[in-house]
Protein backbone atom coordinates (compact mmCIF):
# COMPACT_ATOMS: atom_id res chain seq x y z
CA UNK A 1 0.00 0.00 0.00
CA UNK A 2 2.69 2.25 0.96
CA UNK A 3 4.56 2.15 -2.30
CA UNK A 4 1.38 2.15 -4.54
CA UNK A 5 1.43 5.71 -2.57
CA UNK A 6 4.30 6.78 -3.23
CA UNK A 7 4.17 5.44 -6.96
CA UNK A 8 0.99 7.75 -7.03
CA UNK A 9 3.06 10.63 -5.85
CA UNK A 10 5.65 10.31 -8.48
CA UNK A 11 2.78 10.42 -11.31
CA UNK A 12 1.21 13.32 -10.07
CA UNK A 13 4.44 15.43 -9.28
CA UNK A 14 5.44 14.14 -13.27
CA UNK A 15 2.61 15.08 -14.60
CA UNK A 16 2.23 18.88 -13.04
CA UNK A 17 6.33 18.92 -14.31
CA UNK A 18 5.20 17.95 -17.50
CA UNK A 19 2.38 20.43 -17.74
CA UNK A 20 4.66 23.33 -16.32
CA UNK A 21 7.23 22.57 -18.87
CA UNK A 22 4.98 22.85 -21.71
CA UNK A 23 3.51 26.15 -20.30
CA UNK A 24 7.11 27.67 -19.96
CA UNK A 25 7.80 26.34 -23.76
CA UNK A 26 4.72 28.11 -24.61
CA UNK A 27 4.97 30.89 -22.71
CA UNK A 28 8.73 31.28 -24.80
CA UNK A 29 7.88 30.72 -28.06
CA UNK A 30 5.01 33.15 -27.45
CA UNK A 31 7.21 36.13 -26.20
CA UNK A 32 8.59 38.86 -28.79
CA UNK A 33 11.84 37.34 -29.25
CA UNK A 34 11.64 38.19 -33.38
CA UNK A 35 9.78 41.92 -33.88
CA UNK A 36 7.79 42.82 -36.84
CA UNK A 37 5.73 45.95 -37.18
CA UNK A 38 3.67 48.07 -39.36
CA UNK A 39 6.04 49.11 -41.42
CA UNK A 40 7.61 45.82 -42.40
CA UNK A 41 3.66 44.91 -43.13
CA UNK A 42 3.31 48.66 -45.29
CA UNK A 43 0.26 48.22 -42.52
CA UNK A 44 -0.45 52.40 -42.07
CA UNK A 45 0.09 53.72 -38.49
CA UNK A 46 -3.17 54.13 -36.99
CA UNK A 47 -3.55 57.67 -35.02
CA UNK A 48 -6.65 59.08 -33.05
CA UNK A 49 -7.76 62.72 -33.49
CA UNK A 50 -8.99 62.16 -29.83
CA UNK A 51 -6.85 62.74 -26.80
CA UNK A 52 -9.29 62.56 -23.52
CA UNK A 53 -6.64 63.32 -21.17
CA UNK A 54 -5.33 66.48 -23.08
CA UNK A 55 -1.53 64.90 -21.99
CA UNK A 56 -0.73 65.49 -26.26
CA UNK A 57 -0.59 61.79 -26.94
CA UNK A 58 -2.97 60.87 -29.26
CA UNK A 59 -5.68 58.13 -27.31
CA UNK A 60 -4.78 55.20 -29.22
CA UNK A 61 -1.31 55.80 -28.54
CA UNK A 62 -1.60 56.34 -24.70
CA UNK A 63 -3.75 53.09 -24.56
CA UNK A 64 -0.98 51.20 -26.20
CA UNK A 65 1.62 52.84 -24.11
CA UNK A 66 -0.31 52.80 -20.94
CA UNK A 67 -0.83 49.08 -21.30
CA UNK A 68 3.23 48.16 -21.89
CA UNK A 69 3.58 51.05 -18.57
CA UNK A 70 0.88 48.69 -16.68
CA UNK A 71 2.84 44.96 -17.37
CA UNK A 72 6.15 47.01 -16.92
CA UNK A 73 4.88 46.40 -13.02
CA UNK A 74 4.56 42.33 -13.57
CA UNK A 75 1.17 42.47 -11.68
CA UNK A 76 0.48 38.98 -10.08
CA UNK A 77 -2.45 37.36 -11.08
CA UNK A 78 -5.09 37.24 -8.26
CA UNK A 79 -9.02 37.93 -8.71
CA UNK A 80 -10.20 40.26 -5.22
CA UNK A 81 -13.15 42.73 -5.02
CA UNK A 82 -11.89 46.34 -4.46
CA UNK A 83 -13.98 48.80 -2.97
CA UNK A 84 -12.66 51.49 -5.15
CA UNK A 85 -13.07 49.27 -8.00
CA UNK A 86 -9.38 49.10 -9.46
CA UNK A 87 -7.04 46.85 -8.22
CA UNK A 88 -4.86 48.20 -5.24
CA UNK A 89 -1.03 47.10 -4.98
CA UNK A 90 0.75 44.61 -7.32
CA UNK A 91 -2.56 42.51 -8.22
CA UNK A 92 -4.62 41.85 -11.17
CA UNK A 93 -6.14 40.01 -13.94
CA UNK A 94 -7.12 40.68 -17.29
CA UNK A 95 -9.33 42.91 -17.46
CA UNK A 96 -7.69 45.01 -15.40
CA UNK A 97 -4.57 45.52 -17.85
CA UNK A 98 -8.00 47.08 -20.51
CA UNK A 99 -9.26 49.13 -17.03
CA UNK A 100 -6.19 50.52 -16.29
CA UNK A 101 -4.87 51.06 -19.49
CA UNK A 102 -7.89 53.14 -20.21
CA UNK A 103 -8.24 55.03 -16.93
CA UNK A 104 -4.44 56.52 -17.95
CA UNK A 105 -5.69 57.83 -20.99
CA UNK A 106 -8.86 59.60 -19.67
CA UNK A 107 -11.40 56.88 -19.76
CA UNK A 108 -12.87 55.54 -16.65
CA UNK A 109 -14.56 52.37 -17.39
CA UNK A 110 -15.35 52.03 -13.21
CA UNK A 111 -18.17 54.95 -13.82
CA UNK A 112 -18.68 54.31 -17.82
CA UNK A 113 -19.36 50.88 -17.70
CA UNK A 114 -21.82 51.34 -14.51
CA UNK A 115 -23.51 54.60 -16.24
CA UNK A 116 -24.41 52.43 -19.29
CA UNK A 117 -25.68 49.12 -17.59
CA UNK A 118 -27.85 51.22 -15.18
CA UNK A 119 -29.70 52.83 -18.60
CA UNK A 120 -29.10 49.84 -20.49
CA UNK A 121 -30.43 46.78 -18.20
CA UNK A 122 -31.83 44.67 -20.39
CA UNK A 123 -28.25 44.33 -22.48
CA UNK A 124 -26.27 43.13 -19.40
CA UNK A 125 -27.31 39.70 -17.74
CA UNK A 126 -26.32 41.07 -14.03
CA UNK A 127 -29.02 40.74 -10.92
CA UNK A 128 -27.35 43.20 -8.88
CA UNK A 129 -25.22 45.62 -10.10
CA UNK A 130 -22.27 46.76 -8.11
CA UNK A 131 -19.67 49.62 -10.45
CA UNK A 132 -17.07 48.08 -8.13
CA UNK A 133 -16.92 44.79 -10.29
CA UNK A 134 -19.02 44.86 -12.88
CA UNK A 135 -16.07 46.74 -15.14
CA UNK A 136 -13.88 43.86 -14.39
CA UNK A 137 -16.19 41.25 -16.22
CA UNK A 138 -14.76 39.96 -19.43
CA UNK A 139 -18.45 39.54 -20.79
CA UNK A 140 -20.12 43.18 -19.11
CA UNK A 141 -16.91 45.03 -21.24
CA UNK A 142 -17.96 43.12 -24.63
CA UNK A 143 -21.55 44.50 -24.04
CA UNK A 144 -20.37 47.66 -23.35
CA UNK A 145 -17.97 48.91 -26.34
CA UNK A 146 -19.61 46.91 -28.45
CA UNK A 147 -22.22 49.31 -27.87
CA UNK A 148 -20.28 52.21 -27.21
CA UNK A 149 -17.08 52.27 -29.13
CA UNK A 150 -15.74 51.51 -32.71
CA UNK A 151 -16.19 47.48 -33.90
CA UNK A 152 -13.43 45.86 -36.00
CA UNK A 153 -13.06 42.69 -37.87
CA UNK A 154 -12.45 39.58 -35.70
CA UNK A 155 -10.70 37.92 -38.39
CA UNK A 156 -7.17 37.92 -37.11
CA UNK A 157 -6.03 36.95 -40.61
CA UNK A 158 -7.16 40.31 -41.97
CA UNK A 159 -3.90 42.12 -40.53
CA UNK A 160 -4.29 45.20 -41.75
CA UNK A 161 -7.24 45.96 -39.66
CA UNK A 162 -5.50 45.46 -36.19
CA UNK A 163 -3.49 48.21 -34.83
CA UNK A 164 -1.66 48.90 -31.38
CA UNK A 165 -3.87 49.85 -29.21
CA UNK A 166 -6.91 48.18 -30.10
CA UNK A 167 -8.99 46.05 -27.59
CA UNK A 168 -9.28 42.52 -28.22
CA UNK A 169 -12.29 40.22 -26.54
CA UNK A 170 -12.24 35.96 -26.37
CA UNK A 171 -14.66 34.22 -25.04
CA UNK A 172 -13.24 34.04 -21.71
CA UNK A 173 -10.15 36.80 -22.00
CA UNK A 174 -9.66 40.59 -22.84
CA UNK A 175 -6.42 42.13 -23.67
CA UNK A 176 -5.01 45.29 -25.52
CA UNK A 177 -3.16 44.54 -29.00
CA UNK A 178 0.53 45.21 -29.23
CA UNK A 179 2.02 47.30 -31.86
CA UNK A 180 4.47 44.21 -32.55
CA UNK A 181 3.80 41.20 -34.79
CA UNK A 182 4.55 37.74 -36.04
CA UNK A 183 6.02 36.53 -39.07
CA UNK A 184 2.48 36.41 -40.45
CA UNK A 185 1.51 40.00 -39.13
CA UNK A 186 -0.37 38.70 -36.87
CA UNK A 187 -0.19 41.36 -33.60
CA UNK A 188 1.18 39.75 -30.64
CA UNK A 189 -1.58 40.64 -27.29
CA UNK A 190 -0.90 42.92 -24.45
CA UNK A 191 -2.48 40.26 -21.67
CA UNK A 192 -2.68 38.39 -18.05
CA UNK A 193 -3.60 35.40 -18.40
CA UNK A 194 -2.62 33.49 -15.02
CA UNK A 195 -0.19 33.00 -12.18
CA UNK A 196 2.28 30.79 -14.25
CA UNK A 197 3.05 33.95 -17.20
CA UNK A 198 6.41 35.07 -17.45
CA UNK A 199 5.75 37.13 -20.29
CA UNK A 200 2.36 39.69 -20.82
CA UNK A 201 3.17 40.53 -24.26
CA UNK A 202 2.63 37.79 -26.53
CA UNK A 203 1.85 35.80 -29.44
CA UNK A 204 -1.40 34.24 -28.85
CA UNK A 205 -4.53 35.12 -30.77
CA UNK A 206 -3.95 32.11 -33.24
CA UNK A 207 -3.57 29.81 -30.30
CA UNK A 208 -6.73 31.09 -28.92
CA UNK A 209 -8.31 30.64 -32.24
CA UNK A 210 -7.23 26.50 -32.11
CA UNK A 211 -8.02 26.02 -28.88
CA UNK A 212 -11.95 26.79 -28.45
CA UNK A 213 -11.94 30.46 -27.16
CA UNK A 214 -11.40 32.45 -30.57
CA UNK A 215 -11.72 36.16 -30.76
CA UNK A 216 -15.40 37.36 -30.48
CA UNK A 217 -15.16 41.13 -30.28
CA UNK A 218 -12.07 43.71 -31.71
CA UNK A 219 -13.00 47.48 -30.45
CA UNK A 220 -11.60 51.17 -30.93
CA UNK A 221 -12.28 53.87 -28.97
CA UNK A 222 -13.45 56.50 -30.22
Amino acid sequence: MKKVLEISIYIIIGIVLIFSITYLIKDYLNSPIVKYNNEYFNIPEYISSVDKDGDGIDDQTDILNNAKKYIETKPKYKSEYYDGGYPKGEYGVCTDVVAISLLNSGYDLRELVNEHILANRDMYNIETVDKNIDFRRVRNLDVYFKDTVISLTTDIYDIKEWQGGDIVVFEKHIGIVSDIRNSKGIPYVIHHANSLQIYYEEDILEWHELNGDGVIGHYRIK
